[in-house]
């Protein structure tokens, strides 16, 4: 068959879009084609079937030019980011527009992603992910296939580095009572099963199921029992005084989660989303889902193998970046403040290089880790990303990835260049590069580039207000970043390391 797969950035996009590629041809639709880039776990052989399309679902023109020759399509797009009531219509004028295009084509199936709402008084975002149930239902000719599920557990997943951040951070947690809402926690892996197992399956044309694991838990069960899996003892006080935003902000200071994320979670988690019987999808596909328990074992395992293929901070929407933020591919010329440090080394290049793809995540960013800490902290306190983010894998980069508060533009290992982009609150725009570039009497050196561009007047007060940190960071910086594997775990804490 041919597919077309919407939202192939994203948590579920990336993981889904191997399985596809197996036995189909798959065009991922994508507003930036150059942020885009194939999984690893996509085989070399395999890779000739992934098509690249750009359009963007808001704007109906730049959809004109897509296939029409698809034979079934996914709808995993929803941004947990938005807010309020003009995020619910742009959903459903996101909905509307796909199904004009889809109504164009020979497509016989959509599937979509959605979420149990079978509870009361839903949130904004449950009640628009059902309103968008009622577009694709109502507007396409396609047949449509939905698939309701609770909170998603897998590595990389929002819920579950939210439930990691609280349960590893907090010896004793203080918290609302939305944590005693009920859910059915389902994971990442049975809901590849059941996105593969609906698709050309007759018995789920025009069927919307809701899918969850064996266990039914509340929030505050499935904290504990995270912190029983790690071997950890916790204690948590439920409270009645914490306001939903007042719990927005703490789950947003503790968390590595944006304020936008963590409100919308915080409104979603006041609905109990347990599966109704008789909706459930086991008449139709029967299959073992695992526990709670077992889909965190895994999650974990995964993470100590370093096998995360996506992570919720892939996403766009887990930072404060425009979309179009590739344009900054090439770094500006003027108007710009620039800290260049050069510094030849002797080591083989490989191993330099290899300590600039492991910078910052666990690693830290190999001079004054606390400084960057402080920043991270100052940044959240202005509603920015803060530090917490790290990096989806602790060796491996590509264009797109989160990085802290940074986010990759290129990563290209073959010219020997990372260029990160400021994904911070800041009065302007910073790019931070490094290459290893050829020396003219032979050898290496690397060369870092810190680049500001201000904005206004504002912009130009912070360079100078940072700027004596320059001297302290950046030469420190480049030098510990060439000499890191050489370097003993006591130097390394003299000198500001993160080991």
């Amino acid at each position: 068959m041919k597919i077309l797969l919407t939202g192939a950035t994203g948590y579920i996009g990336q993981r889904l879009l191997p399985l596809l590629a197996a036995d189909h041809d798959v065009v991922c639709l994508v507003r930036d084609p150059r942020r885009f880039s194939l999984p690893d776990s996509v085989p070399e052989a395999l890779r000739a079937r992934v098509q690249v399309a750009k359009g963007d679902l808001l704007r109906p023109a730049t959809l004109k030019h897509l296939p029409t020759d698809i034979d079934a399509a996914y709808y995993l797009v929803h941004s947990m980011s938005g807010h309020g009531e003009n995020f619910f219509t742009l959903e459903q004028q996101s909905a509307h527009n796909f199904t004009q295009y889809l109504n164009t084509t020979a497509a016989r199936q959509v599937i979509y992603l959605s979420g149990i709402a079978n509870d009361q008084g839903l949130s904004v975002h449950l009640r628009s992910r059902r309103a968008v149930e009622n577009v694709l239902d109502q507007a396409t000719s396609a047949q449509l296939t939905v698939l309701r599920a609770s909170i998603i557990i897998g590595s990389g997943s929002a819920s579950f580095e939210i439930i990691r951040d609280l349960v590893e951070k907090l010896p004793v947690m203080v918290t609302p009572k939305w944590l005693n809402s009920r859910c059915q926690p389902i994971g990442i892996r049975d809901i590849m099963f059941y996105l593969m197992s609906v698709l050309d399956n007759a018995d789920c044309l025009g069927q919307a199921f809701d899918v969850g694991g064996p266990d039914v838990l509340t929030y505050r069960q499935m904290l504990l029992g995270l912190a029983a899996e790690r071997g950890y003892k916790r204690w948590i006080v439920t409270v009645p005084v914490l306001t939903p935003r007042l719990s927005s902000w703490w789950l947003y200071l503790v968390t590595s989660t944006t304020f936008s994320l963590a409100q919308s979670l915080v409104e979603s988690l006041k609905n109990d989303t347990v599966c109704d019987p008789a909706k459930s999808i086991s008449g139709v596909i029967p299959h073992e889902c695992m526990g709670y328990r077992a889909a965190l074992a895994l999650a974990f395992t995964r993470i100590e193998q370093n096998e995360v293929v996506s992570s919720w901070s892939d996403a766009l929407s887990s930072g404060t970046m425009r979309q179009n933020y590739m344009d900054a591919i090439q770094i500006p010329k003027n108007g710009m403040f620039f800290d260049r440090q050069l510094m030849p080394f002797q080591r083989p290049a490989a191993e330099v290089l290899d300590n600039i793809w492991r910078i910052g995540g666990d690693r830290g960013w190999y001079k004054t880790d606390w400084l960057w800490r402080l920043r991270g902290l100052m940044d959240k306190a202005v509603g920015g990303v803060g530090l917490r983010r790290g990096r989806r894998s602790p060796s491996r980069l590509r264009a797109g990835d989160p990085l802290d508060f940074w986010r990759v533009l290129v990563a290209d290992k073959a010219s020997q260049r990372l260029l990160l982009y400021a994904e911070m609150k800041l009065p302007g725009e910073a790019w931070l590069q490094f290459r290893i570039v050829d020396q003219p009497g032979g050898g290496h050196a690397v060369e870092q580039l810190a680049a500001y561009r201000p904005r206004g007047l504002a912009g130009r007060l912070y360079w100078y207000a940072v700027l004596p940190f320059h001297g302290i960071i950046f030469k420190g910086m480049v030098k510990n970043l060439i000499q890191y594997e050489a370097m003993t775990e006591a130097e390394g804490r003299e000198s500001g390391l993160a080991h």
